[in-house]
């Protein structure tokens, strides 16, 4: 069965990039006979149910053509707003929105704008809006500015504001 799931995990991380998205998470669960497959893609851009149901559609096709499963129930979606985002190419489409980050400040590598290190600990939690990003650095602004390494944020979550 494994291999199965690698198969599949193949499909969709080809038909996700054919149509300029790309794999958030892949879940397999239930039993061999009631199999449930959840995939999260995303996109620069907000995806459309459309979207979503045009890579659904691609997805079964291949899977049914190649027998990999005999039954099954898959669902295609984007994140949504409950699961944290995993991948720098999640963030530029969030701009401007207000963030809850925890990130690892043992690196060294968070600053506020005056280069200020912000905690000596090994984790810590801020909620600020994303401004800007420029290589691997995202720059918040909390009650002060907040520049931190990609590679440091531990969760980052988009909060929904409903102003």
């Amino acid at each position: 069965m494994n291999q199965n799931i690698e198969n599949i995990r193949q499909i969709v991380l080809q038909v996700a990039e054919q149509n300029n998205l790309f794999l958030v998470d892949l879940v397999v669960r239930g039993s061999e006979n009631n199999r449930v497959i959840e995939v999260f893609i995303d996109g620069e851009k907000n995806i459309s149910a459309d979207e979503c149901a045009f890579v659904s559609r691609e997805i079964v096709k291949q899977i049914d053509e190649k027998q990999l499963l005999k039954s099954y129930r898959l669902d295609v979606s984007s994140p949504g707003v409950d699961r944290p985002l995993i991948y720098l190419k999640q963030f530029p489409k969030h701009i401007n929105r207000l963030f809850e980050i925890e990130f690892s400040s043992k690196g060294g590598s968070i600053s506020d704008q005056n280069d200020d290190k912000l905690s000596s600990g090994t984790s810590s939690v801020f909620k600020g809006k994303l401004i800007s990003i420029e290589n691997d650095i995202l720059t918040f602004q909390s009650n002060k500015e907040i520049k931190i390494k990609f590679q440091d944020i531990i969760k980052a979550k988009v909060l929904v504001s409903f102003n």
